[in-house]
């Protein structure tokens, strides 16, 4: 077994650094008194009653949870139905062609993502709001949640469902009794992905955004540009405090769920 030696202990604490050191530096100076965030002045919480009184930024969150919502919602069922019909469906007569454009989004630069969705919906029409974004949100978003989705339908034992059907039920049911619940996690998984995606997507919400629907990256880079303020540095605090509010949340359902599953295996091997 190979020990831990000095070099990869000086990397990984270097690695950490870079990636934290930032993030604590921000925290730390959402807590200054004075309004040059560089210049530490004292203690305050000031900028954070500023910030509940924003109006600008407000209502770009509430855009922005709007969109995520909405937009990974329907790329979760989207991207489920596409993994279902790749996995099951076999061989059919433009396969290759469905699956391309199921994964291009994954290597397609989003500058090019959001132009031609911006095109799209001039020439349809479309005004720009919140309803654009979400339909180009939900176009990028739905691939990944198919990859996810598929990577579970793959591993799938497919004679559970064969037993249900042998049982009575329609394929509609067995899809809803048996096969939606076994792959729930990584459905949750995949509206989840997206639902992240969509709150930190900049450049196709650029595009496909309008005057009365500014997402919160829009609001933010724009403010960044004109110099880092205090409320910024507030803002950013908070959503470090609930990105790892969640992710604490979610190890301690995973591992909770570890336990009972060991717990039942053990009582089934018990019994």
């Amino acid at each position: 077994m190979r020990r831990f030696s000095w070099f990869n202990a000086t990397a990984l604490t270097f690695g950490f650094a870079f990636l934290y050191l930032p993030m604590l530096i921000l925290i730390i100076y959402s807590f200054n008194e004075s309004r040059l965030v560089t210049v530490w002045a004292g203690f305050s919480t000031k900028w954070y009653g500023e910030l509940w009184q924003n109006e600008a930024f407000l209502d770009a969150a509430w855009v922005t949870i709007k969109v995520a919502f909405w937009s990974s919602t329907l790329a979760t069922v989207l991207g489920t139905m596409a993994a279902y019909i790749m996995v099951r469906a076999g061989r059919f007569r433009g396969r290759g062609l469905f699956s391309g454009m199921i994964y291009a989004p994954l290597v397609m630069p989003e500058v090019i993502t959001g132009l031609s969705l911006l095109l799209f919906f001039i020439a349809i029409g479309l005004d720009r709001g919140v309803v654009t974004i979400v339909l180009a949100h939900t176009t990028f978003a739905m691939c990944y949640v198919s990859v996810v989705v598929t990577s579970r339908l793959v591993s799938f034992d497919q004679s559970l469902e064969e037993a249900a059907l042998d049982l009575g039920c329609t394929p509609f049911d067995a899809f809803r009794s048996v096969t939606l619940p076994i792959i729930l996690p990584a459905v949750i998984s995949g509206w989840l992905l997206a639902f992240t995606l969509s709150l930190d997507d900049l450049v196709i919400a650029s595009f496909t955004s309008g005057p009365s629907s500014t997402t919160l990256p829009i609001k933010i880079f724009s403010a960044v540009r004109l110099g880092v303020t205090p409320e910024i540095n507030a803002l950013s605090t908070i959503m470090i405090l609930l990105v790892t509010l969640g992710v604490i949340t979610a190890s301690l359902i995973s591992r909770r769920s570890a336990l009972k599953a060991r717990e039942d295996e053990r009582k089934a091997m018990g019994g």
